[in-house]
């Protein structure tokens, strides 16, 4: 049973803070709040969630370029993804793996999304805390932006982790094996999946630098999670795992420090709510 979390009745939708406060309902237990996720994670019940989805920051912002629409850019997106150096970044993940470790019930999964400067100390930290690693899923993307240094391969892809609590011969996990065979043509659905970027229409509210397609999240969550379960993001974005999660008739918690990208959740989850 979803643990019910109960927020103030009309919510303002401004940002103040960083204790995190509410800023979004749908009044049906879903939630999108802004600031700090852990301060947040510490309040929500133990064991109440049915799945995670979430793309932690990447620490890339160090001053390098990239290609964004065939144009030489710098890949920095702000503080909130620029390394503190490979000790004090694996402290935060496994910080905050813990919280979602307390917060994920036996039954549940988590996915976690990132590149190559990422997934290694997230990985580990997932061991070092006693989650089970299922799957790396991998992303590749059909149409990537080039490499411009031409000292290394061109970076198409970004993993998944996908991993439980469940204990083998103890809880079960929830993996909707018959579905996933069904949508791959009656055939075992693989851990490469070809997917592009996020289209136009998922960017008509406004732009997020690290922005994943809906359809992506969207298999995760059918794949490992049943109608009204609870999913929780503690670095929502521009809430696209919020969007996929209402679009599949499954509950939503997000949680984000950002203000401008609080703003572009709430027009996002709005709409999603409308349509």
């Amino acid at each position: 049973m979803t643990a019910q979390i109960k927020p103030k009745k009309n919510a303002p939708h401004e940002v103040k803070t960083d204790i995190p406060k509410l800023v979004w309902t749908n009044d049906q237990n879903s939630y999108l709040y802004y600031g700090d996720s852990l301060k947040l994670m510490a309040d929500l019940p133990a064991e109440s969630v049915d799945c995670i989805w979430t793309d932690p920051p990447y620490n890339l912002s160090n001053d390098g370029i990239t290609c964004v629409n065939g144009r030489m850019a710098k890949v920095n997106k702000g503080e909130w993804d620029r390394s503190q150096g490979a000790d004090l970044d694996h402290e935060f993940n496994r910080t905050w793996l813990a919280a979602c470790y307390r917060l994920l019930k036996p039954t549940g999964t988590i996915w976690v999304t990132g590149t190559l400067h990422v997934y290694p100390s997230v990985g580990f930290a997932m061991q070092q805390l006693g989650f089970r690693i299922l799957n790396d899923i991998i992303w590749e993307k059909p149409a990537p932006p080039p490499n411009l240094g031409c000292r290394c391969f061109t970076h198409s892809t970004e993993l998944i982790l996908w991993a439980t609590k469940a204990r083998k011969g103890k809880d079960r996990y929830v993996f909707n094996y018959e579905e996933m065979k069904t949508e791959n043509g009656d055939r075992q659905m693989k851990n490469v999946w070809r997917m592009g970027a996020p289209a136009k229409n998922e960017k008509t509210h406004g732009k997020h630098p690290t922005q994943k397609p809906i359809e992506l999240i969207s298999r995760c969550l059918r794949a490992s999670t049943n109608l009204n379960d609870l999913v929780f993001d503690p670095f929502s974005g521009s809430s696209t795992t919020g969007v996929a999660a209402l679009s599949l008739g499954r509950k939503f918690i997000g949680c984000e420090a950002d203000s401008e990208h609080i703003q572009l959740s709430i027009r996002r989850l709005e709409n999603a709510v409308t349509d």
